[in-house]
């Protein structure tokens, strides 16, 4: 009899760092490592959006970063904005927001973002001024790095990585799949 694979330490979703959707409970955890600045992290958005009502609470969905800073200047600010929003119980909203204004992550459109979700402002501006989460985010990537990450978005399906690169649909079927338990 063989044992069965041993998940890496890495998938497991942490409650304390990770930004999750859905329910502990369920039977498929959804694991994106995502760019707010990525024309194909934008697509995974907006699917994800369909995607994820479809299957309720069946899914759990946690967002990591991974930004790429090479190719996408802004992203690691903007990461560190969703963290510093995180740490005022608003990552989902600000999290939609910078997906929806992609072309737009420059630090003083972050700060309108920051007042548009509702953010105690003083706060968010010593927490982006002094980079409190730019060592989170830098623990996501280091994370991504360790698992051979190279581009975004990169999502697993229960701890499967999964190739988005022909297309989302395949995103899809690997849900079902995990879901019909095969």
């Amino acid at each position: 009899m063989t044992a069965p694979a041993k998940q890496e330490p890495l998938l497991k979703p942490d409650e304390a760092t990770d930004h999750i959707r859905g329910p502990a409970s369920a039977r498929v955890t959804l694991l994106e490592y995502g760019d707010f600045e990525c024309p194909s992290c934008l697509q995974a958005y907006v699917a994800l959006k369909v995607m994820l009502p479809h299957f309720g609470s069946q899914v759990r969905f946690v967002f990591r970063h991974f930004p790429l800073r090479e190719a996408h200047p802004h992203a690691e600010l903007a990461a560190e904005a969703a963290e510093a929003a995180g740490a005022q119980g608003k990552f989902w909203p600000m999290y939609e927001l910078l997906f929806t204004h992609q072309q737009h992550l420059k630090e003083k459109q972050l700060l309108d973002y920051a007042g548009q979700v509702g953010l105690d402002m003083p706060s968010y501006q010593n927490a982006m001024s002094d980079h409190v989460y730019l060592q989170r985010v830098q623990e996501h990537l280091l994370g991504g790095h360790h698992l051979g990450l190279r581009s975004t978005p990169a999502f697993y399906v229960n701890g499967v990585l999964t190739d988005v690169s022909f297309g989302l649909q395949h995103l899809h079927e690997a849900i079902e799949k995990a879901l019909a338990g095969s």
